[in-house]
Parts: C-alpha cells; structure tokens; sequence
C-alpha cells in the first residue's frame, strides 16, 4: 500500500531549522511529521490525541443491529 505523504508549507524544522522540508504521514494510524534533510521526526502521543478528540464528542445513540 502506497504511503500518502504531504509538505507543510512554511514551516520550519525545529532541529535543523530548515524551512518547507517538514512532510506529514501517516504510520500506523498515528500522524507523524518528518524533516526530509535531516530525518527529525515528531509525533503526537496517542493520549493527546485522543484527549483533544474526546472532548467535544457526544454520544447521541448506540447501534445495535441485532
């Protein structure tokens, strides 16, 4: 499965300060951002994630199909 991948535009890479060489991917369903010339990555805790989601969620039914 080919892996889709796109550029930030305008941002900067905060190891080596390069600018628009920071591409966002997908791995293994967690968002990762990666510098292409110097192979900093960084990632967002599954926690976070999950925290920033949860909140504005509301539950309005369940789905049983039986």
């Amino acid at each position: 499965m080919k892996q889709k991948k796109r550029f930030i535009a305008g941002a900067t890479c905060p190891e080596c300060h390069a600018m628009d060489t920071m591409m966002l991917y997908k791995e293994n369903d967690v968002e990762k951002v990666e510098c292409i010339q110097c192979h900093h990555i960084m990632t967002q805790p599954k926690e976070a994630v999950q925290a920033s989601t949860r909140q504005f969620e509301q539950v309005i039914g369940v789905f049983n199909p039986e």
